[in-house]
């Protein structure tokens, strides 16, 4: 029988969600300040200046980086000596829940079933808590750990990102000329800037969203491989405003 302490768990996911919601990572933080000192466009560089200004303070107040606070995401890493049930998953569920209300999270749970929810005719919960997570990730690792990551996903960049199978013909170049097609329209059309473009590639619709979901995790700023740099380097060209940098996992 597994012994675990409830309270610990569920704050410690609570303080994970506000930290999520609140804080750009240190990585993030970087490229800001060096895109800063590049830009020479006096509006654009008061744009970024003020972004990661806002950051700041937002990290310091443990407040929302955004007026749309985000969907929680969950990717659970798990070591092989550790077990994950319904338990702590109830536990996990519990600690999401009081993050949203401690941060508070903008409230986004519609109410009503299924028409209700899709045409948003139900309402709104007032209640930030009342919004759930979208499914969790699991992931094995060789670290003997239970360690939960929580990304808190904006709308504006939900609707813009997409799924779609590409037609390789075995050659890096289509997939990357499909990448960048996709990117300059999505990109061009969201209401935020700059922008980092997370990418997964997979044998199928679900395993290309979880790793993109897993390269927004553990992906970093400063460390791009050969083809995140093309990718980066031609978009910036077209006049996208993308952050310096490209998140991709592919197998």
């Amino acid at each position: 029988m597994i012994m675990r302490n409830k309270n610990d768990i569920v704050d410690k996911v609570k303080e994970c969600l506000i930290k999520a919601a609140s804080t750009f990572s240190d990585d993030k933080k970087e490229v800001y300040r060096q895109a800063i000192e590049r830009e020479t466009v006096k509006t654009a560089k008061w744009v970024l200046e003020t972004t990661l200004n806002n950051a700041l303070v937002a990290e310091q107040n443990r407040s929302p980086l955004c007026d749309d606070s985000g969907i929680p995401h969950l990717f659970l890493e798990i070591g092989p000596n550790q077990n994950v049930d319904g338990e702590l998953l109830s536990f996990i569920k519990e600690g999401i829940a009081d993050g949203l209300r401690a941060l508070p999270g903008r409230p986004m749970a519609i109410k009503g079933g299924d028409s209700q929810r899709i045409d948003q005719s139900g309402g709104l919960d007032l209640d930030p808590g009342a919004l759930m997570s979208a499914p969790i990730l699991l992931k094995p690792t060789d670290e003997d750990v239970l360690r939960l990551h929580i990304l808190m996903h904006g709308g504006g960049p939900e609707i813009r990102g997409k799924t779609f199978r590409i037609f390789h013909r075995h050659k890096v170049s289509v997939v990357t000329d499909e990448i960048i097609e996709w990117a300059v329209e999505g990109a061009s059309k969201l209401g935020c800037s700059p922008v980092t473009l997370a990418i997964g590639i997979g044998r199928s619709h679900f395993e290309a969203t979880s790793l993109m979901l897993e390269a927004m995790v553990f992906g970093n700023h400063n460390i791009q491989n050969d083809i995140e740099i093309e990718i980066t380097n031609r978009l910036n060209k077209s006049n996208m405003d993308l952050l310096d940098s490209v998140e991709i996992l592919l197998v």
